[in-house]
């Protein structure tokens, strides 16, 4: 009887044992998982960010596009998954319902574009971002405060004129207005920012805003290569578009020998005035050496 009991109680407490056992694993599984998750919360739970928008702009005040994150559909194709719908601050429009984006296409991935039929100035628009029927971000604004022109083209340079020393030159800098803004009739305003620098320089010069196409800049060392960039504003406006294509400024340069005949110029003067002065002492001793031989 006693070996019998000895066998229960060894049976129990191996039983006992191995629950234990188990249980600690499973903790320690959990431990191992949640220290996982912790380095890369997506194999636990998608916490992504949502998608938000990124900018807003119109090139010409006539047209605009809003642009988006959407790292979580980021190269994958789901057609509706975010949508972005607007509406118009307008007292008519202001009960009617959102309307969807009208071109998903034109302006890229993730972008919705507003042709000249649905931008109107003035007018604040009002837009939201839905993923999965939810709202997951909004802003509001006016089509004039979101004005980034296109880069200015058809930079090109001529040259003003050479200092006496030949070591420095003006230029005048020309350019075109955006193709698609329509300056000619003043629907928008524009001005002008240039900036240059040598060619291993950093740091750029900045010139003042200016409303005409061309702009003179002075002092440049004939030794030197510039690059040259312009951008556009909206008139009264503080976000400029980017800039244009580079313009590099080669300035010829003028030979040593120039430069000895410019600085041997006033010398080669004064001799001639000195021989001429010279002639006329002379002229003047021999006349009155003749008065004297006559009276």
């Amino acid at each position: 009887m006693d070996l019998w009991q000895l066998l229960l109680t060894l049976a129990l407490a191996g039983s006992n044992d191995a629950f234990s056992g188990s249980e600690d694993t499973t903790a320690l599984l959990g431990r191992e998982s949640q220290s996982l998750q912790r380095v890369n919360p997506a194999l636990g739970t998608n916490s992504s960010g949502k998608p938000k928008f990124t900018k807003c702009r119109s090139p010409e005040l006539e047209t605009f596009s809003c642009h988006w994150t959407d790292e979580v559909h980021h190269g994958l194709k789901h057609p509706g998954s975010v949508q972005l719908f607007y509406i118009r601050r307008s007292t008519q429009e202001w009960t009617q319902e959102w309307k969807e984006c009208p071109d998903y296409v034109s302006a890229g991935e993730n972008s919705c574009y507003f042709n000249s039929s649905y931008t109107s100035i003035w007018i604040p628009y009002c837009i939201k971002l839905t993923s999965n029927g939810g709202t997951v971000d909004q802003k509001c604004f006016s089509v004039e405060e979101i004005v980034q022109p296109d880069p200015p083209i058809g930079l090109n340079w001529t040259l003003l004129n050479i200092s006496l020393t030949g070591i420095h030159a003006d230029i005048q800098v020309r350019w075109e207005p955006p193709p698609n803004a329509d300056v000619q009739k003043g629907w928008i305003v524009l001005e002008y920012e240039l900036q240059y620098k040598e060619v291993n320089e950093t740091q750029w010069k900045m010139m003042d805003p200016v409303l005409s196409t061309s702009v003179p800049v002075y002092s440049l060392r004939l030794d030197k290569e510039y690059e040259v960039r312009v951008r556009s504003r909206q008139r009264n406006s503080e976000k400029y578009g980017e800039f244009s294509e580079m313009l590099y400024v080669a300035l010829p340069q003028m030979s040593p020998y120039a430069c000895e005949e410019d600085f041997q110029l006033p010398w080669f003067l004064i001799i001639i005035f000195g021989l001429f002065g010279l002639m006329i002492i002379l002229f003047v001793i021999v006349f009155s050496k003749q008065q004297r031989k006559e009276n």
